[in-house]
Order: C-alpha cells, then structure tokens, then sequence
C-alpha cells in the first residue's frame, strides 16, 4: 500500500491496479521486466509492441504473467504498422485474453471494435479535445491527453496545462495525464486539473528494468529540457508529418532528407536506418548517437538510473507531499470521520449545512481556476520545451486535492463553472479577483463555523490565500482580524 493524492478511482477499476500510475507503451523500452516491476508497485504497465511479430508479443506477456501478475496492457499503433501484421496482433492479443490496450495515433474504430467485443478495456492516447470526443465515440474507456511536452511521438501541439482541462471537460471517460511529467509534484496538479493518474514515459525509461540501451539512459541523465526538440528528423516507419521530441543531436541539426538514408546499426540481424523511430535498447548495436533519443521536457528532473520501484516511490512521495498538513484537532474533537456529520446547524448562529456545502464547493472550484490562471501566468507561450507545470503551481494543487478529499468526506459534489481563460494581458487581474473571492467566502463563513476539521483546513487555507495573494487594499487585514476572532 503506498501514499498518494486521491485519484484514480474509475481508472484503477478498469485497470485492475492500485496506484494511478501507468507506465507509456514505450516501443521496445516498455518490455516484460519493467511491466513486471511497476505492476508488483501497484502501477499499471503498458508492453511496448508497435509493430513487434506476433513470437514476441507472446514471449513479453508471458513472462508478465510468470512474474505472477494479471494487471497489465499492450501498446499497439495501428496507422505505423502494417494491415496484416496488425491483423496478426490482434489475433494473438485476444487470444491470449491480454487485459487492456493503448492505441495511439489515428482513430481506428475497427480495431477498438474488436477489442471491446473481446471484453479488452481500451486506452486511446489523442492529443487534442475533438480528438479525444471521437475516440470515446469509437468506445476507448480510458482516455490519456498527451502534451505537447511529450518524449517520443507527439500527437498535437498544445501544452498539457490547456489541454488536460479541456479534454476532462470535454469527455464522460476518466483522462490520464501525458507528457513531460517526471516530478511528484507534476502528479498532484495534473490531478488537480482533473486526472484520474499520470502515464510516465521518461521517468521509467531511466530505470534499471527498462529495456532502453544504458548510452539513452545515461544521456537522460545528464540532460535538461531545454537540450529537448521537437523535430520531423526521424521518420522512417510512420507515417509522415509525425514530429517526435527527442535530444538534440548532430542529426537534429540537419534535418531529414539531407542526408541519404544509411544503416547506422543492427538489432539480431535487423539493420537500424538513420533516420528511422528506432531508439537505441539493450539489444543493438551501433551509431547510437544518430539514433532517435527520446525524452520527454521532464528529463531534467532525472539524476541517475535507479530500480523503477524506487522511482515510483520517490515521485509518490513527492505527490503526497504537496498536500497541506493540518494540525491535529483537539481530543475531543477527533472522533469523528465522516465530514457529513460534521456540517450540523445544532450550534446557534452556526451557518446551516447548505450554505456550508455551497461554500466549499465554490471555494474547490475558484482554487481550480486559481490554479489554472496560475500555469498561464507562470508559461512563456513561444517555449516548447519546458516541464508542463511551474513548480508554483504544486502549492495550490496540493490544496485542491485536499479540498477535493474534504468535499467528498462530506457528499458535496463540486460544480465546475467552465470558465474559459481570459486574455494573457488580464491574466493577472483575473488571478487578483479571483483570490479575493475565496479569501471573502471564507471571512464569511469561517465564523460561523462549527468548530471541526473542515472548518480548521479552512482556516489554514485562509491563512495561505491571505499570504499567496496579491490582495486588495484592506483585505488582508480584515480578514486577519475575522480570523482572530473566530479562533478565540
């Protein structure tokens, strides 16, 4: 049983897992043995078989399933592969009763159908909202918003800050949260901005049960973001206009098609093209430098090549740590463990139980567009090749997911007001008004409050909007005052 922000509940359902962690079908990185190591975690792993023959699909899951586990995926992508080996992959796949696959790419409702009448759950990868609206019409029960800050093949070109929201918005499905994401705090505020889990790509890549070659490994280690690019250079085996982020690289400089194409290495036999999506694994052998060195903008958060049971506890803990922790509540007042009870108007002049679910489901969705207003703020628009989220932005995500904890201790459902995000020159105002709509809610309410846990994580959030906000003039004072009273 490990810690983690509160999450993942349909997702881990239909995934048979317990942890909202799921591992990206990295072709051929994403094999048997780490599949095997982040499930034993309570994670979720994806087989990395794009256009693997049919032996070694069978060879993969079968050694998962050796290892004692039942709890895991195959990543397939029909548009890179070819009809009739996708045909044979299918095959093998439903007959082997594998329980989920991740597509990617084009929306191929043949194969989703096939897949959903042999009772597969089916994961679809998009990387915008219309795209994400039609995978769950082709019936994906899980989808994942990529961000434009991806390793590997990069589907769209939005930022997942403006995409995550919106795809969770847009579609009745759980969403997983893609792309750059390497830090525990990158965990609690894509869940934050409504993710049920986070896939990881890079994270797990640089681990000692990835299949990547240690040369990969030990350039993620040593890079950052900014040494990431997007490029069409590798495009060999897919179809065309299919950027990937990768590490810069003498062949990133120059382009496709400047070059002739040329064997730069070999895998049992198999030669590696320069300029293929090939990456460089265990198994090869070459001019690894010229080959396709995924990394997603996350990598700088990356110092060294550890067990992924290691990581996954390290990222987890930095995602539980970004939760506020409240001091515990006087004796008498700690029995208690449902909120529902404590929302009681017995109290004279104690606000009634509806105004309090009200309150706290206003104050929940004003924190989120806080949050949101807070990532546009912190972003620099013409830069593709930074971490998803500002490390600023964990603070407050930390306190939407304990606020999401508190409104469902007390059955109070959050309404989502959709608000679209206003022009980059009235960001900053908006932000200023919209702390001082939480910070008045709570002078008000606080008060007349009963006094439990809800009331005391309410005044510590208080305190935080008092301290975080650029407040209007006076503000801040009165509330300090409100609050010292209502303590006494």
């Amino acid at each position: 049983m490990h810690d983690h922000p509160a999450g993942g509940g349909i997702v881990c359902e239909l995934l048979g897992c317990t942890v909202p962690v799921v591992v990206a079908g990295m072709g051929g990185v994403a094999r048997s043995e780490l599949v095997s190591a982040v499930t034993a975690f309570g994670a979720f792993g994806f087989l990395g078989m794009v256009r693997e023959p049919v032996a070694l699909i069978e060879r993969e899951v079968a050694s998962v399933r050796a290892a004692g586990h039942r709890a895991f995926g195959v990543n397939l992508i029909p548009a890179a592969t070819d009809r009739a080996l996708l045909d044979r992959q299918l095959d093998a796949i439903i007959a082997l009763r594998v329980p989920a696959v991740e597509l990617f790419w084009d929306i191929d409702t043949h194969v989703v159908d096939r897949l959903r009448d042999a009772g597969i759950v089916v994961v679809y990868q998009v990387g915008s909202v219309a795209e994400a609206i039609s995978a769950q019409r082709a019936g994906a029960q899980i989808i994942v918003a990529q961000g434009v800050e991806a390793g590997g093949h990069v589907r769209g070109v939005t930022p997942l800050r403006d995409l995550l929201p919106d795809v969770v918005r847009a579609v009745q499905v759980p969403v997983l949260a893609a792309g750059g994401l390497a830090r525990g705090s990158d965990m609690a505020t894509a869940m934050a901005l409504g993710a049920q889990g986070v896939v990881l790509g890079t994270a797990l890549m640089a681990t000692t049960e990835a299949f990547a070659h240690p040369y990969h490994q030990q350039r993620l280690v040593e890079a950052d973001a900014a040494d990431t690019v997007l490029t069409g250079s590798f495009h060999i085996n897919w179809p065309p206009n299919a950027p990937v982020r990768v590490l810069r690289s003498a062949i990133t400089a120059i382009g496709a098609g400047r070059r002739k194409p040329q064997v730069i290495g070999d895998e049992d036999g198999r030669p590696i093209h320069l300029f293929s999506t090939d990456s460089p694994l265990r198994s090869m052998t070459g001019d690894f430098a010229s080959m396709a060195l995924y990394a997603g903008t996350g990598v700088g958060a990356i110092e060294a090549i550890v067990p992924a049971e290691e990581r996954l506890e390290g990222f987890l803990g930095q995602a539980a740590a970004t939760i506020p922790e409240l001091p515990p509540l006087p004796l008498a007042d700690s029995s208690p463990v449902c909120l529902a009870g404590e929302f009681s108007g017995a109290y004279m002049g104690h606000a009634a139980p509806e105004e309090i679910a009200e309150a706290l489901s206003d104050i929940t969705a004003d924190m989120q567009e806080i949050l949101r207003l807070t990532l546009a703020a912190t972003a620099d628009e013409f830069e593709l090749s930074r971490p998803p989220f500002h490390p600023e932005a964990a603070v407050i995500a930390g306190w939407i997911l304990l606020l999401h904890e508190l409104c469902a201790q007390a059955q109070v459902r959050i309404v989502d007001y959709n608000f679209p995000l206003p022009p980059r020159a009235e960001i900053a105002l908006e932000l200023s008004r919209r702390y001082t709509l939480v910070r008045h809610m709570l002078s008000g309410l606080l008060p007349r409050m009963p006094d439990n846990r809800l009331r005391q994580a309410l005044a510590v959030l208080g305190s935080f909007v008092v301290a975080t906000a650029p407040p209007a003039a006076g503000a801040q004072s009165r509330f300090a005052e409100t609050q010292a009273a209502a303590s006494r």
